[in-house]
């Protein structure tokens, strides 16, 4: 499901929210950048273009609720910071990601190969597994073109 302004009205009425200009402000971000991973720091930097009064302190706060929410689903890519994506999916599995050292570039990918592997720890182990994430780190190809040079 694509999710715009007028989905996000309704979640946050029906979960007794208000839907704040700042908070609005800051799910467009979100909404105009859907292919990328965003931090609070990058997410204020976007928001000073349109609005001054927009504090980093309201960004922190908006993204923990909305990820609280699972509006946005909060990672890290163990670069000390961390980074937002709107949560589009009803599924519970999903993409993985691919992290470059170098130029800290995130590619996603949706093939989800771990289904058996998850099935077998599951029985094995008398766990039931609700969700995974995978992340790779390496060189993406620009950068690994840089550093054959």
């Amino acid at each position: 499901m694509t999710i715009d302004l007028s989905n996000l009205r309704q979640m946050f009425r029906e979960r007794e929210y208000k839907l704040t200009p700042q908070r609005q402000i800051i799910l467009q971000v979100f909404i105009d950048n859907r292919d990328k991973h965003l931090s609070a720091e990058d997410v204020h930097n976007i928001v000073r273009q349109q609005s001054n009064d927009i504090g980093l302190a309201t960004v922190y706060r908006t993204l923990e609720l909305l990820s609280e929410l699972d509006i946005l689903q909060k990672m890290d890519f163990g670069d000390g910071r961390s980074r937002y994506e709107m949560n589009e999916t009803s599924t519970p599995h999903h993409h993985h990601h691919l992290i470059c050292l170098y130029c800290g570039k995130v590619i996603e990918f949706e093939d989800d190969l771990l289904d058996d592997l998850e099935n077998k720890i599951s029985k094995n182990s008398n766990f039931t597994i609700v969700d995974h994430q995978v992340k790779f780190y390496g060189y993406c190809g620009e950068c690994r073109e840089k550093r054959e040079e």
